[in-house]
């Protein structure tokens, strides 16, 4: 696995136009679009969710990222490299890709991806997470980061960033 560098295409709007700013108390969403370009790759969307929380104007709250896919996660953890490989091995551990799922079998499914690994991996790995808003900033400790996890790409993805201001 991999954390694409500098050159990924991430993108954020707010659905409906330009937002207001809360004021006290209020929610505020936003549209995550990225393109992935392998199968399986890793994300790093810390920088964008904290550029999105800036320009929300909220100093102290909750974000919430979430997927709007069954075969991404959403996770926090360290991004180093060896790491990022150890998670890409277990996952193939726990749940390989060429196994006979059901959900690749056309006697039972009717989807043609053959990609019942991706939807039992991302089970496994969930599909949001939720962080504090301290300082106009998502809160997290020295090595954490936001990830997205593609499972079976490449496609185009779509995420949604939920800003809840506290008062």
């Amino acid at each position: 696995m991999s954390i694409p560098g500098q050159g990924t295409a991430v993108s954020w709007e707010e659905p409906g136009g330009p937002a207001k700013r809360a004021s006290a108390a209020g929610l505020q969403v936003r549209a995550l679009t990225m393109q992935t370009s392998k199968r399986v790759e890793i994300h790093d969307l810390t920088e964008t969710v904290a550029e999105i929380v800036r320009a929300s104007g909220i100093a102290a709250g909750l974000v919430t990222v979430s997927t709007l896919h069954t075969t991404t996660a959403v996770l926090v953890n360290e991004p180093q490299t060896a790491l990022l490989d150890d998670i890409e091995h277990l996952l193939e551990r726990l749940v390989p890709r060429g196994e006979d799922w059901k959900h690749n079998d056309p006697r039972y499914s009717d989807c043609d991806r053959q990609n019942a690994d991706a939807h039992l991996r991302a089970i496994m790995l969930g599909n949001s997470v939720t962080l504090q808003i301290e300082g106009g900033a998502p809160l997290l400790g020295e090595w954490q980061r936001v990830l997205l996890v593609e499972l079976d790409g490449p496609r185009k993805r779509r995420l949604s960033v939920q800003i809840l201001a506290a008062g």
